[in-house]
């Protein structure tokens, strides 16, 4: 029995993955470091701390660090008019919800650009509560957004399933004793999302509805 449903956003619900990857490699580009785009896409899903250390050098100026975050967030900025949930996003928030689920969204996005995804998503009907990267301790790969999901939703481990489009989303489900659903719309392969842990995959959120039934969600 599933009692809730924890969602990520980006790559899951809203299709942001491949403007992260552009925004961050311009704000890498404009101070001075030189970083792959398929680099920075395979590390979207990790929080903006996690992230640059993942993707810079150790030795690298870190007093620059938050004027990288700062560029990409006003790079990113300009694309908040024009994003798009994907097919079904929305009616698999409502699908849930109608079965009695809890919908719980767990986005590694500051508070502030959570409010805009969740507008772009046009479901707050459907959704019982949400956190960000503004209230967890550490970003994605660790558990900590998972952690504080759980206790919004009030629901053990064992009954809940969380949706995520990345491997750092399967990591943090598995240290936090959750399940984890995946779909391919972020951008990352049915294989290695299926041998960091996922226990079923989908093309997207319009194909996990279509099999809701038979689904782990079910």
């Amino acid at each position: 029995m599933v009692d809730a449903v924890i969602f990520d956003v980006d790559g899951t619900l809203v299709d942001t993955n491949y403007l992260h990857a552009v925004c961050w490699w311009e704000a890498f580009r404009q101070y001075g470091q030189q970083v792959d785009m398929a680099d920075i896409h395979r590390a979207i899903g990790m929080g903006s701390d996690k992230l640059l250390d993942h993707l810079l050098p150790d030795d690298r100026d870190r007093d620059a660090d938050d004027d990288m975050r700062a560029a990409h967030r006003s790079l990113y900025g300009t694309y908040w008019t024009r994003l798009r949930a994907f097919d079904g996003a929305a009616d698999l928030l409502r699908a849930c919800a109608a079965r009695g689920m809890k919908v719980i969204l767990a986005s590694s996005a500051a508070a502030r650009e959570l409010e805009t995804l969740r507008e772009t998503l046009d479901a707050d009907d459907a959704i019982t509560d949400a956190t960000s990267s503004s209230e967890a301790g550490e970003s994605k790969p660790a558990p900590d957004l998972v952690r504080i999901a759980l206790d919004r939703a009030g629901v053990p481990p064992d009954r809940t399933v969380f949706v995520g489009d990345a491997v750092w989303d399967v990591h943090a489900c598995r240290k936090a004793g959750v399940p984890c659903v995946a779909v391919l719309t972020g951008g990352f392969g049915a294989e290695e999302l299926r041998g960091a842990g996922a226990v079923a995959i989908y093309e997207g959120t319009a194909d996990l509805l279509g099999h809701f039934d038979e689904s782990p969600l079910a």
